[in-house]
């Protein structure tokens, strides 16, 4: 079992467990039909948003593979909410994470993303013992692929209208990092 200690500094923002009072600034992008275009669910209604922040966003820990772990990302100097992160443990015996992400679109432009996904990779290398952390992105979602290029994830995969996602076929592109890879960034950087 692994629990990161919360809240989780970044230069500019915290990562830390979703609150019940954070549904309402949630609901300006999680209800956005074009800004949740790239993530697994429609756009949500506040109802919703609020019974995810009771069930399935509720997660602190990993106990077990297929954990996951969502964070709001609170930006340190006004306490505004910016979006929200995760991390899936998808394989323990492969010691494999992925990530995903999503912004209000008022704080896009800022670097929020790969700072946050940054913060991310550190739980997944350094406090759960990954390997390797993976990002899957619709291949139109040019801004998703900029964050994790950031990053130094390297593409690994292209896979042409593999996913039936939102009632078309959509190519998803596969990205990944290894944490030895990560390590030399970090000494690099």
């Amino acid at each position: 079992m692994f629990a990161p200690d919360y809240p989780i500094r970044t230069e500019r923002l915290l990562l830390r467990p979703i609150e019940a009072a954070d549904a309402a600034p949630m609901l300006d992008y999680k209800a956005d039909a074009e800004n949740v275009r790239y993530v697994p669910y429609g756009p949500l209604t506040l109802a919703e948003i609020e019974e995810r922040i009771a069930t399935r966003w509720a997660g602190t820990r990993f106990e077990k593979q297929d954990d996951a772990v969502c964070l709001a990302v609170e930006e340190r100097e006004s306490g505004r909410l910016v979006g929200d992160v995760v991390l899936f443990w998808r394989s323990e015996n492969d010691r494999e994470g992925e990530v995903g992400y999503i912004l209000d679109p008022r704080f896009s432009g800022r670097g929020y993303a790969a700072e946050a996904v940054a913060a991310l990779l550190a739980v997944g290398f350094d406090g759960l013992g990954l390997h390797r952390i993976a990002a899957r992105i619709d291949e139109r979602n040019a801004a998703s692929v900029r964050v994790v290029e950031r990053l130094g994830f390297r593409r690994e995969a292209r896979l042409v209208e593999s996913s039936w996602f939102k009632g078309e076929w959509t190519t998803l592109l596969i990205y990944a990092l290894l944490e030895d890879e990560w390590r030399s960034s970090i000494i690099e950087g």
